[in-house]
């Protein structure tokens, strides 16, 4: 009679600790490789991004200004619009969409001319995650390598 008993708690069709083990496990590596990709940028990654674009294609857009009307825009939108009686020199728009590039929290970047950090050029930043201006979080050329 223990036989049966024995028998039929084997075959009672309950999972063992270790089966519950290894599939939480397994759900826990899915979840590690899905969860990142459908997930959005890291934070790092979108303060890279503003990095790059302050050191790279709005800063070339700024310096291929200069170099054609002899001094930095008083404002950012000047790289998209020829500035009138002045035009003959202008050789943009400077940007290849028509509009301002955004940072990677959907603002824009923010641009002073002098420059606050910089003033014998200009200060260009994002707000970065808090969109608030002078906060830690901010990214500028004045700090950016």
């Amino acid at each position: 009679m223990k036989t049966g008993i024995i028998h039929q708690a084997k075959h009672s069709g309950a999972f063992t600790l270790v089966e519950v083990v290894m599939v939480m496990a397994f759900v826990g590596i899915v979840a590690a490789v899905v969860i990142p990709r459908y997930s959005g940028p890291s934070t790092r990654a979108r303060v890279f991004a503003a990095k790059t674009d302050i050191t790279g294609g709005i800063k070339t857009a700024i310096d291929r200004y200069k170099a054609d009307m002899g001094a930095y825009p008083e404002t950012l939108q000047a790289l998209l619009m020829a500035p009138g009686k002045n035009a003959v020199h202008w050789h943009g728009p400077y940007f290849e969409s028509a509009a301002l590039p955004k940072d990677p929290w959907g603002n824009i970047y923010l641009y002073s001319y002098p420059g606050k950090h910089n003033p014998a050029s200009y200060d260009l930043w994002s707000t970065g995650a808090d969109n608030e201006s002078g906060t830690s979080d901010d990214i500028g050329n004045w700090h950016t390598p």
